[in-house]
C-alpha cells in the first residue's frame, strides 16, 4: 500500500505540464470542471471564470504521505469576477517547485471563452516544468448540459494535451450532475485515452456527495458542505483493488453559497430592514450613488416573499424619502402580495402627508415619530400663471389652441383655468381621493364617513391624536422597530440589509445557461431628440434590442410628459417595428401623456398605475414675442432679408441668458399656415393611436382633444389595458413571450446608467451643476420649439423620475 502511494505522488508530480496536464490536478478536483461550481478558478478550464460573480478563495491539500496535516503537495485557487489565479506546491524529497498560472474569462453563462498563461519557479528542471498556454470554452446552451474543451499548449516539449469535459442534470437544477471527460493526447489511441466519469448528488443544499471512477480502475469519493461564505471539502481516492489510498481536504471561503445551515438547521430569523432616505429613482449610477431603484425594491420584496425560512417580515423607514406617488403604489401593491404569505410588514413615519400614509397604510403596524406630525389634507392641482408677468416683462404670447382640453399653454395665455382645464383635472384628483380612501378604509378599518371627516375637519394630527384616533399603531423613533417586529411575530428577530438575503446573495453558477432575458428599456423626460427621452439613441438602443436573440420581449418604462412630436415618432416607430418580432409592453409611470402616449401607442399591451396621468392625444402651439421688452432695455435690431417670412423668427437675444424673443408676433395668414398644421399633426396622432390600439378614429376622438386621464379612466375608456406597475409589464411580457410566469428571467436594463453622477467632483460653494432638471429640460424644449405644433404636457406636469415628494 505504500508502495502504491509513492508511485502515484510522483506521477503526480513529475507530470505536470507533460502528457497528464490535465490529469496530474484531479487529486484537488472533486469532479470535472464543469460538473460543480466554478472547478478550479480557472487553472483547469478559464472560462469557467465567467460563472464567478464575487471573490472567492479555495485552498486544497493531499495527504499521501499518510499525514492529514502533511503540506508536500498543496494548492491555492482565487478568482475575482473574470480574473483568477491559482497554484499548485509540489515536494518530493529535497526538491520543489511551484506552478502558476494566470487566467482570464469572458462571456456569459451560456458560452464562455478563457485563456490562461502558466510558469513554474523552484526545481523546474527536476519537474520536467515549462511554460504552458490554456485555451478553453465552456458551453452551456441550456439548464440541462454542460460543454467544456481546453487545450494545454507548452511552450517546449511535445505534451500537448485537449480535454472535453461534459455534464448532464436530468433535472435541470444542481440536485443531480452526471459528467464526464477524456483527454486527446498525442500518439495514444482513442482506445487508450484517459477518462473517468462520475456523480453529483446535492439532497440537501448546500451538502455534495461526488463519485468518480477512473479508465484506471480507480475512483473516489468525496463530500462538499457549505456553510454560507465559508465551506469544507474531503476526498478518498482507492485503488483497483479498492483499497483507500489517500485523501485531499479543502476550505473555500468568499462568495455566499447555499446551505442547509441557518435555514433548516437553527434558522435565523430575519426581517428586511430598509432605510429608504433619498430618491427613488429608475436607475443609479454604477459607483458612488446609494439610491434606491423601483425594480430593485421590487425585486427585494418578492425574494423576501419567497425566503419561507428565514425572513419573518419587512420593515422600511420611510424618513427622508423622496418619491413620486405613481411608485408608492407599485411599491405598496408589492408589499400586499408579500402580506399575502403570512409575513409581516412594519412602516416608521415621521411626517407623512395623505399620499405617504396611504402608502404606510399596507403595513401591520405604523409606527409614527413622537416629534412627527400627519396631515390628511385631501388632493390639489393648481397651476401658476405667467400672463401678468410676460404683460410687465413686454413679452406677448399667442396661444394656439383648437382643441378643448389641450391646456399646455393657458399658465402663458391666461390668469386661470379653463373650464375644460378644471373639469379633467378635478376628475384626476377625484379618482386619486377614491382610491386612497379606498384602500385606506380598507386597511385601518375604519368608515369611509371617518375618512371624509378626517380629511375635512380635522386634516392635521400629532402623534397622540393620530394614535388615539387608531391611525397608527405606535409612537416610537426607527430604532424600536426591531423590538416591534419581536412582538409582533412572537419571535426573536434581527434586522437584514436587504442585500444580504438568500436569493441575492447564491451565485450566478447554481444554474447552468443564460435566463431567458428581458429588457426594460426607460423613456424618462421630455420627449426631444438629444436631451430627456434622447429619442435618437433611445430608437437605437430599441433596435438593437429587437435583434438581439437572448431577448425575448421588451418592457418599456414611459414616464414622459411630451415634447417634440418628432422624438416621439422616432421612438413610436421603432416600436412599431418590433410588432410580430417581439412582445412590447408599455409601462407608464407616473406621467405618460401627449408625446409620452404617442411613444407607447403601438405596444401589444399598455399597464398603467391607477395614479398614472395618461392620455392627452392632442397638439398645441404658441408664439412668444417681443411687446416692448426690446424698448424698455435699450435694445434695437435690424436687418436685411429675402423671403416674405423670413423674419418670422428673428428678435433680439438676452445676453448671458442666450434667449432669443421674436421681434414681432405672427400675421394672421402665418397662423392660418400653423392651424393648418396644427390640425394636421392631430389628425395624424389620432389616426396613430387608433391603429396602434385596434380602435376607430371616432373612438379615439371622443377620448382625446388634449384630455388627460388617470389610469383607472384609461381602464375604462381604453387608453390602458391592465393596472399594475414595471412587475406587472414584465409578467405579461413574459406571457406574450411563452415563458412561465414563475419562470426567473434576466432584466437587462437600457439605456446604460453612467459611471457616476458629476455633480459629486463639483465643489459644494459653486452654484454650478451638470445634472440633468426635467423643469429645466422643459423649458428648454419650449424655447427651442417656440411657434412649433408640439404633443406636450403643461410644464407644472413634469413630476417624473427625479420628482421631489410629496407631489403637487
Amino acid at each position: 500500500m505504500k508502495k502504491f502511494s509513492i508511485i502515484l505522488l510522483f506521477i503526480l508530480f513529475s507530470a505536470s505540464v507533460l502528457a497528464q496536464t490535465y490529469y496530474s490536478q484531479m487529486d484537488f478536483s472533486l469532479t470535472s470542471p464543469g460538473a460543480l461550481k466554478f472547478g478550479l478558478y480557472g487553472y483547469d478550464n478559464p472560462a469557467l471564470l465567467t460563472s464567478i460573480t464575487h471573490p472567492d478563495i479555495y485552498f486544497t491539500w493531499s495527504d499521501i504521505n499518510g499525514r492529514w496535516n502533511d503540506f508536500n503537495r498543496w494548492g491555492l485557487f482565487t478568482a475575482i469576477p473574470n480574473v483568477g489565479f491559482g497554484m499548485i506546491h509540489s515536494k518530493l524529497g529535497q526538491f520543489s517547485v511551484n506552478d502558476y498560472r494566470i487566467s482570464l474569462g469572458l462571456g456569459d453563462r451560456s458560452a464562455g471563452f478563457g485563456l490562461s498563461w502558466g510558469w513554474s519557479r523552484g526545481d523546474t528542471k527536476y519537474f520536467e516544468r515549462t511554460n504552458v498556454l490554456t485555451v478553453g470554452t465552456l458551453f452551456r446552451p441550456s439548464r440541462h448540459f454542460s460543454l467544456g474543451l481546453v487545450g494545454y499548449l507548452p511552450t517546449k516539449g511535445d505534451g500537448k494535451e485537449g480535454v472535453l469535459d461534459v455534464g448532464y442534470r436530468p433535472l435541470g437544477n444542481e440536485f443531480v450532475t452526471i459528467f464526464g471527460d477524456f483527454a486527446f493526447q498525442k500518439n495514444i489511441t482513442i482506445k487508450n485515452l484517459p477518462w473517468s466519469a462520475g456523480l453529483v448528488v446535492e439532497a440537501l443544499p448546500g451538502i455534495r456527495l461526488t463519485g468518480r471512477y477512473f479508465d484506471t480502475k480507480t475512483f473516489s469519493v468525496g463530500i462538499q458542505l457549505s456553510l454560507g461564505r465559508i465551506g469544507f471539502s474531503t476526498q478518498g481516492f482507492f485503488d483497483q483493488d479498492r483499497n483507500h489510498s489517500y485523501n485531499t481536504y479543502g476550505i473555500r471561503i468568499g462568495s455566499y453559497d447555499r446551505t442547509m445551515f441557518g435555514t433548516w438547521i437553527i434558522p435565523e430569523k430575519q426581517y428586511l430592514s430598509f432605510n429608504l432616505n433619498g430618491q427613488v429613482k429608475y436607475q443609479r449610477y454604477k459607483f458612488f450613488d446609494k439610491s434606491s431603484t423601483l425594480l430593485d425594491l421590487i425585486n427585494y420584496i418578492k425574494m423576501a416573499k419567497t425566503d419561507q425560512e428565514n425572513i419573518l417580515g419587512i420593515a422600511i423607514n420611510t424618513s427622508g424619502m423622496i418619491v413620486n406617488r405613481e411608485m408608492l403604489w407599485e411599491i405598496r401593491e408589492q408589499l400586499k402580495i408579500f402580506k399575502s404569505s403570512g409575513k409581516k410588514v412594519v412602516i416608521f413615519v415621521d411626517r407623512p402627508n395623505i399620499d405617504m400614509y396611504h402608502f404606510a397604510s399596507v403595513a401591520d403596524k405604523i409606527v409614527m415619530d413622537p416629534q412627527g406630525m400627519l396631515t390628511m389634507e385631501g388632493y390639489i392641482m393648481g397651476r401658476t400663471f405667467m400672463k401678468g408677468l410676460l404683460a410687465k416683462l413686454g413679452l406677448g404670447y399667442d396661444e394656439w389652441r383648437y382643441f378643448k382640453y389641450k391646456s399646455a399653454n393657458e399658465n402663458l395665455s391666461r390668469d386661470r383655468m379653463s373650464d375644460a382645464d378644471r373639469e379633467q383635472r378635478q376628475k384626476i384628483i377625484d379618482r386619486y381621493y377614491e382610491l386612497s380612501k379606498s384602500e385606506i378604509c380598507s386597511a385601518r378599518k375604519i368608515s369611509e364617513e371617518k375618512f371624509d371627516e378626517y380629511v375635512n375637519n380635522k386634516f392635521l394630527f400629532s402623534p397622540a391624536d393620530a394614535l388615539a384616533e387608531g391611525l397608527i399603531d405606535t409612537i416610537a423613533r426607527w430604532e424600536a422597530v426591531k423590538d416591534i417586529f419581536t412582538a409582533l411575530c412572537n419571535n426573536k428577530v434581527k434586522p437584514a440589509d436587504p442585500g444580504n438575503i438568500t436569493d441575492k446573495k447564491i451565485s450566478a453558477s447554481n444554474e447552468w445557461g443564460e435566463k431567458p432575458a428581458i429588457a426594460v428599456i426607460y423613456a424618462i423626460g421630455a420627449c426631444a431628440m438629444d436631451d430627456g427621452i434622447e429619442a435618437r439613441s433611445l430608437s437605437k438602443v430599441i433596435e438593437n434590442v429587437v435583434n438581439d436573440k437572448k431577448i425575448k420581449g421588451i418592457v418599456l418604462r414611459v414616464d414622459s410628459p411630451g415634447g417634440d412630436a418628432m422624438a416621439s415618432d422616432y421612438v413610436a416607430e421603432a416600436i412599431r417595428k418590433c410588432q410580430g418580432k417581439k412582445p412590447v409592453i408599455v409601462s407608464q409611470g407616473y406621467v405618460a401623456a401627449s408625446g409620452g402616449y404617442w411613444i407607447s401607442m403601438y405596444a401589444d399591451k399598455i399597464v398603467a398605475a391607477p395614479t398614472t396621468i395618461t392620455g392627452s392625444i392632442g397638439v398645441i402651439g404658441g408664439w412668444l414675442y417681443n411687446a416692448g421688452m426690446k424698448d424698455t432695455l435699450g435694445f434695437s435690431t435690424d436687418y436685411v432679408k429675402i423671403g416674405k417670412h423670413a423674419d418670422i423668427g428673428f428678435g433680439f437675444t438676452i445676453p448671458y441668458l442666450n434667449l432669443s424673443v421674436p421681434d414681432r408676433n405672427m400675421t394672421e395668414d402665418e397662423k392660418i399656415i400653423i392651424e393648418k398644421n396644427i390640425k394636421e399633426m392631430y389628425r395624424s396622432f389620432v389616426v396613430k393611436v387608433a391603429n396602434g390600439r385596434k380602435k376607430s378614429v371616432s373612438e379615439i376622438e371622443n377620448i382625446a382633444e388634449g384630455r388627460v386621464w388617470s389610469g383607472l379612466d384609461g381602464i375604462e375608456n381604453g387608453l390602458v389595458d391592465v393596472l399594475g406597475g414595471l412587475d406587472r409589464a414584465i409578467d405579461l411580457t413574459k406571457e406574450l413571450a411563452g415563458i412561465p410566469v414563475t419562470e426567473d428571467v434576466k432584466i437587462i436594463e437600457y439605456p446604460e446608467k453612467g459611471l457616476f453622477d458629476f455633480n459629486i467632483l463639483i465643489p459644494r460653494f459653486l452654484p454650478i451643476q451638470v445634472k440633468d432638471d426635467p423643469v429645466l429640460q422643459h423649458i428648454k424644449l419650449r424655447l427651442e420649439n417656440n411657434g412649433k405644433p408640439m404633443p406636450i404636457m403643461p410644464i407644472d406636469e413634469i413630476e417624473i423620475s427625479d420628482h421631489i415628494y410629496p407631489p403637487r
